[in-house]
């Protein structure tokens, strides 16, 4: 079957509530003609969630809505965390777990990206679960057996349902916001093992129905190269997700 290809913006910790809104808007003045083609989604911090859903709805834009993290629970004392429940009020249709980021910095392991993910599904919106390794490990020639580890910690539990819906994103931590990549064929095995672990849980149908986008310093100069890969759906952009000329272009690459 053919897979809907998506680019996901990673915004991180950029963006006021003032400005994800003008974003939003100069993206879709130039993404507008690949919307049927291709899935938009924009992942801006907490902060920027209400402004940019807005913009959405008024400006009834095709274009998807994540957030960049979520707590596994539903309410409760946790300070600083978002409930899940609280990004479906904001019509959030993906949530970003698992990011290098939050595991190095934050903590994050294995177990609370696979809580997370459950707790996703169980709102009604779908996780883009990140996974990929270090450069330790990549020298180690350990990738595949590393980031298959990860994929499987993090759908355990799962429904073939839901795993039919999933997108990984498969960043190399070496990768990110370096300007380094690995080569597209190289990305491609990681993307086709990725698969392959999901295919061995749920089965053929549900490994070819999702989704596995790249990330790591992709850039319209080389976003196209990606996307020729079989097995590589789109991309989950990082730095180029923050002007709206370079991501329209990753976007259109995608198409």
């Amino acid at each position: 079957m053919a897979r809907r290809p998506m680019v996901a913006g990673n915004w991180k910790m950029f963006k006021t509530a003032g400005e994800g809104a003008i974003l939003t808007q100069n993206i879709e003045q130039l993404v507008s003609g690949v919307w049927d083609e291709v899935e938009i989604v924009v992942c801006p911090p907490f902060t920027a969630l209400k402004s940019v859903s807005t913009v959405i709805e008024l400006d009834r834009l095709q274009m998807g809505l994540g957030a960049q993290d979520v707590h596994w629970e539903e309410e409760g004392a946790f300070t600083g965390a978002i409930a899940p429940r609280m990004l479906t009020d904001l019509r959030c249709d993906y949530v970003i777990v698992g990011h290098s980021e939050r595991r190095e910095y934050f903590g994050e392991t294995d177990e609370s990206v696979n809580k997370k993910a459950k707790a996703v599904y169980a709102a009604g919106m779908v996780p883009i679960v990140c996974v990929g390794e270090s450069l330790a490990v990549r020298e180690a020639d350990e990738t595949e057996s590393f980031v298959r580890s990860q994929v499987r910690a993090a759908v355990e539990g799962l429904g073939p349902e839901d795993a039919a819906s999933l997108v990984i994103a498969y960043e190399p931590v070496w990768a990110i916001g370096t300007g380094r990549t690995p080569t597209p064929e190289g990305a491609n095995d990681v993307a086709r093992a990725i698969r392959a672990t999901v295919g061995a849980t749920f089965g053929q149908p549900a490994a070819i129905s999702m989704r596995v986008l790249y990330g790591g310093s992709v850039k319209p100069e080389n976003a196209h190269m990606f996307f020729a890969e079989p097995d590589i759906d789109g991309a989950l952009v990082g730095g180029a997700a923050l002007e709206a000329e370079s991501f329209a272009a990753i976007a259109e690459a995608a198409r």
